[in-house]
């Protein structure tokens, strides 16, 4: 068995690229005066997050490396480390990214960890490096499970996992508008990533997708960005701090003191976790399904069309 292999640190290898692409698009919307904008305490709390999340992976990294060794050890299948055998991972490692994605947006647990990303209300290239501290304790890894089992490496699996990672750095921008519909059909792109990111009830829970916006087409979760309606960056409810503590653990707090209230059935205190953002005991706050059936309650019109139903 492939028990030696190695690939390189294509993020740490890219980070040289992050900067340089940061520094062009700052110039660009510099020179051109538009294709996005930048906040200074923004950025700046976009760039701290990074940091974090590279500390918080070499803190934890080592938790869901060894369960990966362990599925690799009690696997009798070996793929090997041919191309094909690569680009046939990095294809799967894109499905598993997105369900790990569209988990991140339907459960809570998840979302606690996944929300920082989105408490931004800019969109650029920094924005991309808005990353968790707390993916580990989402338990997520799991999902990287089958792959192994299957007889991909476990280092193999890390590399293409970071592929889909640099990919998605450049598609955070507004500089770029749309590619060719033959390029926007298959994959993602800064247009299909920024409805991603918009709390527009249209835009909410869409377009999940790493490197191929297939999988979204697949699971009927695409949303196309809208010229009629511009995409409103952040959260339903935006957090309107730049302190990376609350936006690193603020959901996991919520989730504390939710599930801590007095007077709550054991199933309710475990919805508080487990369902999806916006739930509530009591009804008195708004899921995603709940806000876009309220949208098309004021806009009728809109039934139908792409992102509702």
């Amino acid at each position: 068995m492939t028990d030696q292999l190695t690939y390189p640190d294509v993020v740490q290898l890219a980070v040289p690229f992050f900067i340089i692409a940061i520094l062009i698009e700052l110039v660009w919307i510099a020179v051109k005066g538009r294709g996005g904008r930048y906040e200074t305490r923004d950025a700046v709390t976009s760039l701290i997050m990074g940091a974090g999340n590279v500390a918080s992976g070499i803190l934890l990294g080592f938790i869901a490396w060894g369960f990966f060794m362990v599925l690799w050890e009690i696997t009798p299948l070996d793929l090997g480390s041919s191309w094909w055998v690569v680009l046939i991972c990095f294809v799967l490692d894109d499905l598993r990214y997105y369900w790990v994605h569209r988990f991140g947006h339907r459960i809570r647990w998840v979302w606690a960890s996944h929300v920082n990303h989105h408490s931004s209300q800019h969109y650029n290239l920094t924005t991309a490096l808005r990353q968790t501290w707390t993916g580990t304790f989402t338990f997520m890894m799991v999902v990287r499970a089958p792959l192994i089992l299957v007889g991909f490496h476990p280092a193999m699996v890390l590399f293409c996992g970071g592929l889909n990672l640099i990919y998605q750095f450049w598609i955070h921008t507004e500089a770029i508008n749309k590619f060719p519909r033959w390029v926007e059909a298959v994959m993602n792109t800064p247009s299909h990533h920024r409805a991603h990111h918009g709390r527009n009830a249209r835009y909410l829970d869409c377009n999940y997708a790493g490197v191929l916006i297939i999988w979204d087409k697949m699971f009927g979760t695409f949303v196309p960005e809208q010229d009629d309606d511009k995409v409103d960056y952040g959260l339903v409810h935006n957090l309107g701090t730049f302190n990376p503590l609350r936006i690193a653990f603020h959901e996991w707090v919520g989730i504390y003191r939710d599930m801590t209230q007095r007077g709550l059935t054991l199933r309710e205190r475990l919805m508080y976790a487990l369902a999806p953002p916006g739930w509530s005991h009591d009804g008195s706050r708004k899921s995603s399904e709940e806000l876009k059936q309220a949208h098309l309650q004021r806009h009728p019109e809109d039934k139908g069309s792409a992102g509702f139903s």
